[in-house]
């Protein structure tokens, strides 16, 4: 558990893409067009969604699932390597005007998660909750209000919880994950082209370690003329890639935890390319035994984890420390920020959460149960390296990157301290929203940095405004 919180952590675009060995050939490529392009025209055409995409560089398949309304959820699994997991996701939410054909929509976002959870359970937590409506998540809100929503299930998301054998994952890099959001941009364009959308805009969202992925794949773009890039604009979301001179204490913490992570990498006390012992499992555990056990005593940690005399907090208990008091658990070393959390709380007599201030308890503990099992690491490593300061290949072309910026923080999550990094582009429009309901001294009971999508209220705060600055720009 502590691992995962310790990092909480055209067709141009398909020229920049790369396989794990290099970059892909030609055939590749084209398989790859031309399996979207044929499954773009099935789809608009009300073909079955099962039916497969073609090319046989590109093993996969589609797959439909009305979620409430006229919004349906599309998925396409892409063949981005050449071995059996390297294999991602494609996501589309969308509006449809008649059977299993989605609806023309001039403005579109694409959606990169962060650590530990997946697509559908970062942005699509709502479906199938029994905590709330099925709209009340942001891919939900976003479509039923005519955007069109797609996403992508990085490489690590999809690996089977029975995996063994973790050399794969080593090759797995910053540079991996920006090519296949690009590979995921080229045919979720090719999709909307033959559905109809010549005209209109793609905005590209990134939630914590996807919004350090974002900035990753916008800097290979920029490598492109502008006619050829596929994003019209940024929303990364709560992390930071650089601070600020005045924030060098985050700096020099940034610096101790790639330290710990690179001897503990070089010293092969984690599996391959793993990120630390099924960080996802243990969520899974910790979600789950607050659902079902909530007052039982944790069988998950040891006595008196919070200091002497606390004894074994409960399976809630638990839950909630991990999402109201998450810096605790990177000790003994320091968070991304002071009091960094997952979603706001207000406290016992001993300062640790009792209740959530923002999202349904029961909301959390599904988002726990729904992590995925397993992580790559060398992404992490690359984050907390140009956090740091140091050089990494993802920083050099980022002034030429002009495109319109919305920043969206949690007060309570990584917050203002991710606004440096906006400066680092060439961007000139800029907005920062920055969600706070208590003052700056009390940012551990601050909204938190999961709160933006799983808050009660997040469609108010955040998603609105969001939608405001999408369909002004």
């Amino acid at each position: 558990m502590r691992s995962v919180f310790f990092l909480c952590v055209s067709l141009a675009c398909l020229s920049l893409a790369r396989t794990a060995e290099g970059a892909p050939s030609d055939d590749m490529r084209h398989a790859v067009s031309r399996a979207a392009a044929l499954q773009g025209v099935a789809l608009a055409e009300g073909a079955p969604a099962s039916a497969a995409l073609v090319g046989s560089s590109n093993r996969g398949g589609s797959e439909r699932v009305a979620l409430f309304g006229d919004v349906a959820h599309y998925r396409y699994r892409l063949q981005v390597g050449p071995s059996q997991q390297d294999v991602i996701t494609l996501h589309r939410v969308v509006r449809e005007d008649g059977a299993w054909r989605p609806a023309r929509a001039t403005r579109a976002v694409f959606m990169v998660h962060g650590d530990g959870w997946g697509f559908e359970a970062a942005f699509l937590s709502s479906i199938g909750s029994a905590f709330v409506p099925p709209e009340q998540s942001i891919a939900a809100y976003l479509a039923k209000e005519g955007v069109d929503v797609w996403g992508i299930d990085l490489r690590w998301a999809g690996v089977p919880q029975n995996t063994q054998d973790f050399r794969f994952m080593k090759n797995w890099t910053l540079e991996t994950h920006a090519a296949d959001v690009g590979v995921a941009l080229g045919v979720a364009k090719l999709l909307r082209l033959a559905g109809g959308n010549f005209l209109g805009t793609m905005h590209l969202l990134g939630w914590s370690r996807g919004a350090v992925v974002g900035y990753a794949y916008l800097n290979r773009e920029a490598r492109l003329p502008r006619a050829l890039r596929q994003v019209d604009g940024f929303i990364p979301m709560d992390m930071a890639v650089r601070f600020s001179p005045q924030d060098a204490q985050q700096q020099a913490w940034a610096c101790e935890r790639h330290a710990a992570l690179s001897n503990a990498r070089q010293e092969g006390q984690l599996e391959g390319g793993l990120l630390g012992p099924a960080p996802g499992i243990m969520l899974q555990a910790i979600g789950q035994l607050a659902a079902v056990l909530p007052a039982a005593p944790s069988p998950l940690v040891q006595d008196d984890i919070f200091g002497p005399g606390t004894g074994r907090p409960s399976n809630r208990k638990l839950a909630l420390v991990a999402a109201g008091a998450t810096s605790v658990l990177f000790a003994p070393l320091q968070p991304v920020v002071p009091a960094y959390h997952l979603m706001g709380s207000t406290p016992d007599a001993m300062g640790l959460p009792e209740r959530l201030s923002f999202t349904h308890e029961g909301y959390l503990f599904e988002f726990g149960q729904r992590a995925a099992p397993y992580q790559s690491i060398n992404e992490v490593v690359e984050t907390e390296a140009w956090a740091c300061g140091k050089h990494v290949p993802y920083g050099d072309r980022l002034r030429d990157v002009k495109v319109p910026v919305l920043y969206v923080g949690a007060a309570g999550g990584v917050g203002r301290y991710g606004e440096h990094s906006v400066t680092l582009l060439g961007s000139r429009d800029v907005t920062l929203l920055n969600i706070s309901t208590l003052p700056e001294t009390a940012r551990a009971l601050d909204y938190g940095h999961a709160d933006l999508f799983l808050a009660d209220d997040a469609r108010v705060r955040v998603w609105k405004p969001m939608l405001q600055w999408i369909r002004a720009h």
